[in-house]
């Protein structure tokens, strides 16, 4: 994990992807900086501090992809985990930078694509996903049931 301005609870995994908490817009132009072709934010817009439209101004200045995915961490619907494996595949959306406020929702959507996209096996994957931020009992359930119904 690095400490970012303007970024909570960094952890790059690859560098395909990283995963954080809450980030300022004025943290985007690094963001840019440090290779990342997307921005998918997972905060909803109620959340305290979560300035969706100013992030996305700024990663439009910067020149980045911004995806805004809100999931809630508390009732998390599957139709934003469909979204999200849709965006986070689309190949001009590679390397991704994916944050939510602390980095719960960010990790347990990593932790659907390990194991539906790149087809990890569910103990190798959690314990990616738990590297990347602390996955809340709500959505480590979301998303081992969501990977159980999609799984082929």
């Amino acid at each position: 994990k690095l400490t970012v301005p303007g970024i909570t609870n960094f952890a790059q995994v690859e560098t395909t992807v990283a995963c954080a908490g809450a980030v300022t817009p004025s943290a985007v132009a690094g963001i840019k900086k440090m290779g990342f072709a997307s921005i998918i934010n997972l905060r909803l817009d109620t959340e305290k501090g979560a300035d969706i439209d100013a992030e996305a101004a700024a990663a439009k200045a910067a020149g980045i992809n911004f995806v805004h995915l809100p999931l809630n961490g508390s009732a998390p619907d599957p139709a934003v985990a469909d979204r999200f494996l849709k965006i986070i595949t689309e190949p001009g959306n590679q390397p991704a930078f994916i944050h939510c406020a602390s980095g719960n929702r960010a990790a347990a959507m990593w932790l659907i694509k390990r194991v539906l996209i790149d087809k990890w096996d569910n103990d190798r994957a959690l314990e990616e996903a738990s590297q990347l931020g602390a996955i809340s009992p709500v959505m480590k359930t979301f998303a081992l049931d969501y990977i159980q119904a999609h799984k082929k």
